[in-house]
């Protein structure tokens, strides 16, 4: 049986991003940065127009640093873009106000955190040609209060009720079962650790190309639902054993120590309230039906 949740309680309410230009923080050594080896990279990153790289496509393989597929939305104001990045949840719908693409429709996808902070947004890769840096996007933010009627041990997280209903959560002897398609160890969880686990985003480190091999990881795609073994993010990420997190891939691959696939957690919960069962396809495409 489905669980039920506190859907009518919800408050939906509009957040507003722009958005943003790719960008690089002022440190002496960019616009360079170090893979984990030491090389010298220069690759595409955080924000902007992504034109060729959407969800359901593979997060590894591409010559960039963890970048964003679709769109990146963010305020210059630090104070409204916490609440932007707070309140949108994934699956919240996005429409375009501004520009030659006014009147576009999309879904938020994911979020990124610490440095950048942007709220990632998918829309149709033919749409995205008539966007511009700067076009204003409004998203009908709904999810933040979200709580299962009889688990409220179980923390929602920039989760919405569109997706969560999707995702067909069920309940098995006092835990609830979540779809995933693979499972990811503690020790292989990088950056975003000791961060909030309200925005933003936390990394799948990849330098370690042999273990993520042995366990089927380099196979994930932009949008795939997975788990985090003993970790806790019921505030800050952290290790803890027998928590689960539940996330979803909202970036790609990157070459820098600790990084990798960053993603966007929807729920934890300690003491084994969560049960990960895997499938062998859980991803936002076909959840959310997200046109190409």
């Amino acid at each position: 049986m489905s669980v039920s949740f506190n859907e009518d309680k919800l408050v939906m309410v509009s957040v507003m991003g722009q958005i943003v230009h790719p960008s690089f923080p002022g440190l002496p050594a960019e616009p360079y940065r170090f893979a984990a080896d030491g090389t010298g990279f220069l690759l595409p990153t955080y924000g902007g127009i992504v034109y060729n790289v959407s969800v359901g496509d593979s997060a590894f393989g591409w010559m960039a640093d963890c970048i964003h597929p679709g769109v990146s939305v963010s305020l210059p104001a630090d104070t409204s873009n916490r609440g932007l990045n707070t309140f949108a949840c994934v699956g919240n719908d996005a429409m375009v106000m501004t520009g030659e693409g006014k009147g576009t429709r999309g879904v938020v996808t994911g979020k990124s955190g610490r440095f950048s902070e942007q709220v990632i947004v998918h829309f149709p890769e033919e749409a995205r040609k008539k966007f511009a840096v700067g076009d204003k996007i409004v998203i009908r933010s709904c999810g933040v209060g979200m709580a299962f009627d009889a688990y409220p041990e179980i923390y929602m997280k920039s989760l919405s009720p569109q997706l969560l209903k999707a995702l067909d959560v069920t309940e098995k002897e006092e835990r609830v079962q979540v779809p995933v398609v693979a499972k990811i160890p503690a020790h292989l969880v990088g950056a975003g650790a000791g961060l909030t686990s309200e925005g933003g985003s936390i990394h799948l480190q990849t330098t370690d190309r042999a273990e993520i091999a042995s366990l089927g990881l380099d196979k994930l795609r932009l949008g795939d639902v997975v788990a985090l073994e003993d970790y806790d993010s019921r505030y800050q990420h952290g290790y803890l054993r027998e928590a689960v997190g539940i996330a979803v891939i909202g970036q790609t691959d990157g070459p820098r120590a600790g990084y990798g696939p960053g993603m966007t957690l929807l729920m934890t919960a300690i003491k084994g309230r969560i049960e990960p069962v895997l499938e062998k396809s859980v991803n936002l495409v076909d959840l959310l039906g997200i046109e190409a």
